[in-house]
């Protein structure tokens, strides 16, 4: 309840310092990378695997939607195709966790994310390469979410449905065999827990997720490149987690509301700044790297424990 509150407080003051359009378009930005951001919970957080190429699966739900709605598909069927697509690379990434562990294992989802964006670029005929991709507005029942609120209002839609279905697994015995791999994989192998297909099914939802996120996120910003979904995506959902708390499904929503945050509040801050600091070119990577000190500091299981 005190979470609920806090975050209310928080979109009503985001849209009053940025004004209605602009505040409600970053709020649906927020809640579509927390959903990214659920994903990788449920991968390191419960189930304590590795994954340094989150980006890949958001680059995966973007083109799928995109290509599927320039086919003439219903978005919301596209949305579907997108989750499925995201699960299935999930699951391949998972593959090389069977023999390799640890960071080598992570070196491998870090492989995954670099031959996405190279697909990206080599296919052109089908992504339109480094020249990009336009994607029309989202359309449900004929309606085209083109405004600031609704868009916010599908991505928090989609955002409580992904919590729901993420609460419910890590209540049963999936979550249970997740959190047992975590702790100690050993013992939960001779309980006899198959902790490959437990791994497996981490990285399948974690990618379903990261999937759906991109489908949003490819419909809000109307056009898609490959640089978008560089290692720069995946080391910030990285971060995400990390400030937000990687053992916590709300922690996910937190960290999301600091990474996109973060730079409004900075362009908001620049004015009232010495001019030598206000037009530093790294200013927002500077404060992201005193954000993570903080955190590491004074709340290093992130802000949601």
């Amino acid at each position: 309840m005190k979470q609920a509150l806090a975050l209310l407080t928080l979109a009503v003051a985001t849209v009053w310092a940025l004004g209605l359009d602009y505040g409600l378009g970053q709020l649906a930005f927020v809640a579509t990378w927390a959903i990214a951001g659920l994903g990788l919970v449920i991968i390191l957080g419960q189930s304590g695997q590795i994954s340094l190429g989150h980006g890949a699966f958001l680059a995966v739900g973007a083109y799928l939607q995109a290509g599927w709605v320039a086919l003439g598909g219903p978005p919301l069927l596209g949305l579907a195709v997108a989750i499925a697509g995201g699960a299935l690379l999930g699951a391949l990434a998972s593959l090389p966790g069977r023999r390799l562990g640890g960071l080598a294992f992570g070196m491998s989802t870090l492989a995954v994310a670099l031959i996405v964006e190279e697909a990206l670029v080599r296919f052109d005929g089908l992504t339109g390469g480094a020249s990009g991709l336009s994607v029309p507005a989202l359309t449900l029942a004929g309606w085209a979410v083109v405004d600031p609120l609704p868009q916010f209002a599908v991505s928090a839609t989609a955002l409580a449905l992904a919590l729901l279905v993420c609460r419910r697994l890590l209540n049963s015995r999936v979550g249970r065999a997740w959190r047992a791999v975590r702790d100690d994989e050993g013992a939960a192998e001779a309980s006899g827990i198959d902790t490959a297909h437990a791994k497996g099914l981490a990285f399948a939802v974690g990618g379903a997720l990261g999937a759906l996120a991109g489908a949003l996120y490819a419909h809000w910003l109307g056009y898609l490149s490959p640089e978008q979904f560089g290692l720069h995506v995946s080391f910030e959902l990285l971060m995400l987690v990390f400030v937000g708390g990687a053992s916590r499904l709300m922690g996910a929503v937190w960290g999301a509301v600091v990474i996109v945050a973060l730079p409004q509040v900075i362009a908001l801050l620049r004015d009232a700044l010495p001019a030598g600091v206000a037009n530093m070119a790294g200013l927002e990577l500077v404060a992201f790297g005193l954000v993570l000190v903080a955190v590491v500091l004074w709340r290093p299981a992130g802000l949601v424990r």
